[in-house]
């Protein structure tokens, strides 16, 4: 492998890459518009997701917490306007019933926004990003990295499973949700169960979590606590995702069956 180096980039650099090649992001993920006007500004990116959905992007080159007001103020103004949006793209047929998602995209968020984000009842996505570039060549690359956001626990509501799985569109993800769900339920199917949640699954084994689903439009994500008690994630789209994942998650089913 040639060598690279990390490298600084400006705002506007960031958006470029991220509006050429938004399927490096998320899968399906199509680029709209960018510093399109709103009553507070113009936002960075508008995409369109693989559920038709328009996803609201804050882009930001460094660490910055108020980057979270900011693409709040942002999704407050498209939210409103959500029909006039869908006619003026109508070419890439947005559905202004789907639910409107909010993005951010830096190199790193800090606990303090972390735990802001669990407080916001909306859809929203961390993108983590290292930009680097390849000994030789004047081209620079964006590394992407999905942040999971720790969640409050659930208020009690009424949600099923088949919502959550519905939410992937992918035929083929939404039977490899199941069947992974299905999987660790078989190491203990009188206490292991799947609890849907608002956004995701998560699996609990009598009562503490095992494993969280985030379903994803195109696949999704399943995440544990590893051997240092750090929560670590990693999308699944095939069964070798799971089986190269799997041994962490069994391994903290051990220390949970020893409590």
């Amino acid at each position: 492998m040639k060598n690279y180096k990390t490298v600084d980039i400006s705002e506007t650099k960031l958006e470029d890459l991220v509006r050429k090649a938004p399927h490096l992001i998320e899968d399906e993920l199509e680029f709209v518009d960018h510093q399109s006007f709103t009553t507070r500004g113009p936002l960075d990116v508008l995409f369109r997701d693989a559920g038709k959905s328009l996803v609201v992007a804050e882009l930001k080159v460094t660490e910055n917490d108020s980057m979270l007001d900011q693409a709040i103020d942002y999704y407050d103004y498209v939210n409103r306007n959500i029909e006039g949006y869908a006619r003026a793209y109508s070419k890439l047929d947005i559905d202004p019933s789907q639910e409107l998602r909010l993005m951010l995209i830096a190199p790193s968020f800090s606990i303090q926004l972390l735990n802001r984000i669990k407080w916001i009842d909306i859809p929203i996505t961390l993108i983590s990003f290292q930009s680097i570039q390849f000994e030789g060549s004047d081209d620079i690359i964006l590394i992407y990295n999905e942040v999971n956001a720790p969640s409050l626990p659930e208020r009690i509501q009424s949600y099923t499973l088949d919502e959550r799985y519905n939410y992937i569109k992918d035929s083929e993800s939404r039977k490899l949700a199941k069947w992974v769900v299905e999987q660790v339920k078989s190491w203990d199917k009188e206490k292991i169960k799947p609890e849907p949640l608002k956004y995701s699954i998560s699996i609990k084994y009598e009562g503490n979590v095992l494993a969280y689903i985030d379903p994803r439009r195109q696949n999704f994500r399943l995440g544990t606590y590893n051997q240092d008690g750090k929560w670590v994630t990693t999308s699944i789209e095939s069964k070798t995702d799971f089986e190269n994942f799997i041994p962490i998650v069994k391994e903290y089913y051990k220390q949970l069956k020893l409590k």
